[in-house]
């Protein structure tokens, strides 16, 4: 299949880390904590995480802290579909095709659950017909972009005129929890919201980046390593120290099989300890649109490292070979390789 555009969306609330920190300092849940995990929380935000500012769905992040889990289940259901349709609309513009136009509508999130699921409710906030197919992939967490790729690609195989849309949305905050465990802390102080959306055609409209070569490698005897849990009806972010190794050694297994040489590598961000870890495995030298995507909005989950490919087609840096990485709950690890020509 063959990538026709790539664009993405962000929430208008944009907080620098010591922002967050200063307005998380002062919650009674964050004062609840032991002093050590107040210390862990102020090293992370002032310090040099990789990350200099995150966005957030809601316009008073602060106020995440105060919902039950009914609360920010009703944030993720507001939020996710109007981020999503921002992306699906800014992607058909690059395009220069109308959302109307689109024969399915695929979307990927691990940070809430609906039903009928995010597709439904942006294909009615872009008027897409009754007659697309929408198709929803859950509970893949931060790697999800890439098996939804390769999941357009079986659509496009069977009908490869049609216009499909992938997009991945995340509102991280719908998932915000806090308590004493490092990996939680963690987590409050890395991810963002953001969306992602690409469109694809079965056919080569000419000089466009084919899809081939995805490869997928999944580990269950390190599940519990990364993974949201159930706590008291509200997702918490499961985080073991180990995860920098162990995302490295499985992205550089899904490297070492790859086809060819690219001239870019792409990655889902993960953190600044996850981002050193690839780089030494794979011996790749600075992954710059990784750490940009990092940068500026954090690790926003399954939409980074399309944003690392909207990033890197917007520089205007000739390449014909893209190799793209994402990884996450599971243990999961996926890639795949764009072509040009």
């Amino acid at each position: 299949m063959y990538l026709l555009s790539v664009a993405s969306a962000f929430p208008d609330t944009s907080l620098s880390q010591s922002e967050c920190w200063e307005l998380l300092r002062g919650l009674e849940a964050v004062r609840e904590l032991k002093p050590r995990s107040r210390v862990l929380m102020e090293k992370i935000l002032t310090g040099d995480s990789g990350i200099g500012t995150r966005q957030f769905a809601a316009e008073d992040p602060l106020a995440l802290s105060q919902l039950d889990a009914e609360g920010l289940h009703r944030a993720f259901e507001r939020h996710a579909p109007a981020l999503a349709a921002r992306a699906v609309l800014a992607a058909c513009e690059k395009a220069g095709v109308f959302p109307r136009e689109l024969d399915a509508l695929m979307v990927c999130t691990c940070t809430g659950y609906l039903c009928p699921g995010v597709s439904s409710y942006v294909a009615e906030r872009l008027g897409i017909g009754s007659g697309t197919y929408l198709h929803d992939m859950l509970g893949m967490g931060c790697g999800a972009a890439v098996p939804m790729l390769q999941a357009a690609r079986g659509i496009l195989a069977v009908s490869p005129g049609a216009l499909v849309a992938t997009v991945a949305v995340e509102i991280c905050s719908a998932a915000f929890y806090v308590d004493d465990e490092p990996g939680v802390l963690i987590s409050v102080c890395l991810f963002g919201d953001g969306a992602a959306a690409a469109l694809w055609r079965g056919e080569d409209a000419g000089g466009c980046f084919g899809m081939r070569g995805f490869r997928t490698v999944h580990l269950p005897e390190h599940r519990e390593k990364i993974r949201f849990v159930n706590a008291g009806g509200k997702l918490k972010n499961q985080l073991d120290r180990t995860v920098p190794a162990l995302a490295a050694a499985a992205v550089g297994g899904l490297f070492d099989s790859r086809a060819g040489d690219p001239d870019v590598i792409l990655c889902h961000t993960g953190g600044r300890d996850v981002i050193d870890a690839v780089e030494r495995r794979i011996g790749c030298g600075p992954l710059a649109e990784t750490r940009r995507v990092l940068r500026e909005h954090g690790n926003i989950s399954s939409p980074s490292v399309l944003v690392a490919l909207e990033n890197h087609l917007e520089s205007g840096v000739d390449s014909s070979h893209l190799w793209l990485a994402a990884f996450g709950a599971g243990f999961a690890a996926h890639s795949c390789e764009l072509v040009r020509g």
